[in-house]
């Protein structure tokens, strides 16, 4: 039993790590999202720019802009959640959830 603790110890600081990666993963999409919208508001801006003034500029400019939203894009195109970076922490919630629920039923016969 108490070889167990150490392990659980180790169980539950890599979840606690896998958390921080999914929430910092979270806020980093958002962040895109946003910066997504702002990049799409000024392009349209510029096209619209570009129609009455057409100029260097304005072409390097958009150019620049077109690419930092295909490459935001490709970012926010990758999946925030993958089985591969959901599959320890699944099977850990499914190992520790089942343990508690199978030493509950033992309880429950044993005091009752």
């Amino acid at each position: 039993m108490a070889s167990e603790i150490p392990e659980f110890e180790q169980a539950l600081s890599e979840l606690e790590r896998s958390l921080l990666s999914l929430r910092d993963r979270y806020i980093q999409v958002k962040r895109d999202q946003q910066r997504q919208v702002e990049l799409k508001n000024r392009i349209e801006v510029i096209n619209e720019a570009w129609q009455h003034r057409r100029s260097q500029e304005l072409r390097q400019e958009l150019k620049h802009l077109e690419t930092e939203l295909e490459t935001l894009e490709l970012n926010l195109e990758s999946q925030l959640f993958t089985w591969g970076s959901l599959r320890e922490p699944f099977w850990q919630a499914v190992r520790f959830g089942g343990l508690g629920v199978v030493i509950g039923w033992l309880l429950k016969l044993w005091a009752g």
